[in-house]
C-alpha cells in the first residue's frame, strides 16, 4: 500500500495456512425491518434475562431493542451527544458494558472521548437505567470514574468488558498519531497504551472505584499505574472473554504492517512500540524482545486487511462447526475468519466471509450467538451457513458499486480508498474540497469487477475535510474525509 495505483484486493497473507476453500459462511441481516443505526461502534447484552440488546452509536446515543428477527422499532436508552466528541475519526461513544447485577442495581458502564473540557479526553463513567423505566438511562446520574488526556484523535480504544472475576477491565489505545511518539504503551506511568483492571464495587483513594489485590502494580513505588492489567499494546480496539473459559482475547490494531491477536495475562507485556505483531519496530531490526508476549495470532497488511475487530470466542448452538474458535474481522476488508488450534497448538485460520461491510464491532448474545456491526450501512448482521435465499441477498447486495470509508481516518499523511466493482467499467475517484474544486484524481479509466482500492497521499495540502468522489457507469458515490497536519 506504498503507491497511488489501483490494485485488485490480494488474498490475506499470514504466518500459518489458510484455508482456501469456498467460505461455508454467509451474512444476512439479523433485524431487517429495523432501521439502520449511525456508525454503530457496540452491541452489548446485559445478561439480565429481557431479550433486550443494547446498540451504541459513535455519536453519543445508546437504543436498546428487542432481541427478535422481526422487531421493528428501538428505544433511545441514553443520549448524551452534546457531551460526546463529535468531531468523527476513533473519537466519540466506543463502550458499554452492564454491570453484573445490573437487573438489581441498573448501574451501566460508558468509554467516550469528549472536548467540553477545551482538549480532549477520555472518560470511563456510569451511569444507571430509570428505575421506573428499565428501556431509559438517568441522563443526569452520571459518575466519572477514570478521565485521561488524549494528545491526539486516534487510537482511543474505548472497550469496556466485566470479566468472569467480577472486575471491569478498560482498554486505552497508546495516544494516538503514528509509532507512538510518546512511548506511552512502554510506560507504566500512564494509562495509555494498556488494559486496565478496576473494582467499580469499591471506591478508595479518593476515587470512585479501587484497585483489586491481585493487579500486578498494587503498592509499588516506582510510580506505576495501579490500575494497569497489562500494557505494550497500540490500540486495542475490541477485547472480549470467552464464556466458557475465561480467557481475555484482545485484538490490536497495528502500525504499517501486522494486525495481531492476543490472549491477555495480568502483568503481561506485548510489546509495542518495540515490536509490531512479531515484528521488530522500534528498532527495526535488532530489538530486545526479552519478557514480551508474542501474539497467539498476526496477518500482514495486504491491500485491504489493515485494521482488525476483535470478536468472540464462538459458543453458541447455531453454528456447530464454529464452537471453540475464535471469530474476528478486518474493519477494512470486511473479512470474518476463524481461529483454532490443532492438538499441538498450531493456530489453524479458515477465511469465512468475504463481505462488502466496514466492520466496526462484534457483539454476543444471552445464549452466546454472536452478531456483526456493519460501521457503513448501519446494519446488525449475523453469520448464517449458506443457504439459497440468503445466497440470493448476498448476490443482490453485491450486484452494485459500493464506495467505501477511506482508512485511516482522520489520516496523515496518507489514506486509502476501497471500493467494490460488481462489473467490468469506466471509473473516475475524484478528491475534492469544501468548494467542490478538484484537488486529486487517483482513478480515470475502465476498471475490471472486484474490490479496488486507491491510496491518497495529499502533498501542499492544508489540513481539513475532503470528500472523494466515486463515478461509475450511472452510479456516483461520495464520502468525506479529514486530513490532520
Amino acid at each position: 500500500m506504498r503507491n497511488s495505483s489501483l490494485k485488485a484486493l490480494v488474498p490475506l497473507v499470514c504466518i500459518a495456512s489458510i484455508s482456501s476453500t469456498r467460505p461455508q459462511y454467509t451474512l444476512n441481516d439479523a433485524f431487517p425491518k429495523l432501521p439502520s443505526f449511525s456508525t454503530p461502534t457496540e452491541m452489548v447484552e446485559p445478561r439480565d434475562g429481557t431479550n433486550r440488546l443494547f446498540v451504541v452509536q459513535q455519536r453519543g446515543l445508546i437504543y436498546v431493542i428487542d432481541r427478535n428477527p422481526n422487531v421493528t422499532t428501538r428505544k433511545v436508552f441514553l443520549d448524551f451527544s452534546t457531551r460526546v466528541s463529535q468531531s468523527g475519526g476513533e473519537t466519540g461513544l466506543l463502550g458499554l458494558a452492564f454491570h453484573l447485577n445490573f437487573s438489581s442495581n441498573g448501574y451501566f458502564f460508558v468509554n467516550y472521548t469528549s472536548s467540553a473540557a477545551g482538549k480532549l479526553q477520555s472518560f470511563v463513567s456510569r451511569f444507571q437505567a430509570s428505575p421506573s423505566n428499565p428501556d431509559s438511562a438517568l441522563r443526569g446520574s452520571e459518575v466519572i470514574l477514570i478521565t485521561i488526556d488524549q494528545p491526539y484523535e486516534n487510537h482511543n480504544g474505548g472497550n469496556l468488558r466485566f470479566g468472569p472475576d467480577g472486575y471491569l477491565y478498560i482498554s486505552f489505545g497508546d495516544g494516538g498519531s503514528g509509532g507512538d511518539p510518546q512511548n506511552n504503551a512502554q510506560n507504566r506511568t500512564t494509562l495509555l497504551g494498556k488494559i486496565l483492571r478496576i473494582d467499580v464495587n469499591s471506591s478508595s483513594g479518593g476515587k470512585n472505584y479501587a484497585i483489586p489485590p491481585g493487579n500486578p502494580y498494587v503498592g509499588n513505588k516506582l510510580g506505576m499505574r495501579e490500575e494497569i492489567f497489562a500494557y505494550g499494546l497500540r490500540n486495542p480496539w475490541k477485547m472480549s472473554f470467552d464464556r466458557k473459559i475465561g480467557t481475555l482475547w484482545a485484538g490490536d490494531v497495528g502500525q504499517n504492517l501486522w494486525e495481531e491477536i492476543d490472549t491477555i495475562s495480568a502483568g503481561g507485556n506485548y510489546g509495542w512500540r518495540i515490536m509490531e505483531g512479531k515484528a521488530c519496530y522500534s528498532p527495526a531490526t535488532g530489538c530486545d524482545t526479552t519478557g514480551l508476549l508474542k501474539p497467539v495470532w498476526v496477518y500482514a497488511h495486504s491491500q485491504g486487511n489493515i485494521s482488525i475487530t476483535g470478536g468472540y470466542v464462538y459458543r453458541g448452538n447455531a453454528l456447530a462447526a464454529l464452537q471453540g474458535q475464535y471469530i474476528y474481522g478486518d474493519y477494512a476488508s470486511g473479512n470474518i475468519w476463524a481461529l483454532s488450534f490443532d492438538a499441538s497448538g498450531a493456530p489453524r485460520n479458515q477465511l469465512l466471509i468475504s463481505s462488502p461491510y466496514f466492520i466496526s464491532s462484534f457483539g454476543e448474545d444471552q445464549t452466546g450467538e454472536l452478531y456483526i456491526l456493519s460501521y457503513s450501512s448501519g446494519r446488525i448482521l449475523r453469520i448464517q451457513e449458506f443457504g439459497t435465499a440468503v445466497l440470493s441477498a448476498e448476490v443482490s447486495i453485491l450486484q452494485r458499486v459500493l464506495l467505501r470509508q477511506n482508512y485511516p481516518n482522520p489520516f496523515n499523511p496518507s489514506t486509502t480508498i476501497h471500493y467494490f466493482m460488481p462489473q467490468r467499467g469506466y471509473v473516475t475517484l475524484r478528491v475534492l474540497n469544501l468548494l467542490g474544486q478538484e484537488v486529486g484524481t487517483l482513478i480515470d479509466g475502465h476498471q475490471e469487477p472486484g474490490e479496488h482500492a486507491a491510496k491518497w497521499e495529499p502533498i501542499g495540502l492544508p489540513s481539513g475535510m475532503y470528500f472523494y468522489q466515486l463515478r461509475a457507469g450511472a452510479s456516483t458515490e461520495t464520502k468525506s474525509m479529514l486530513l490532520l497536519r
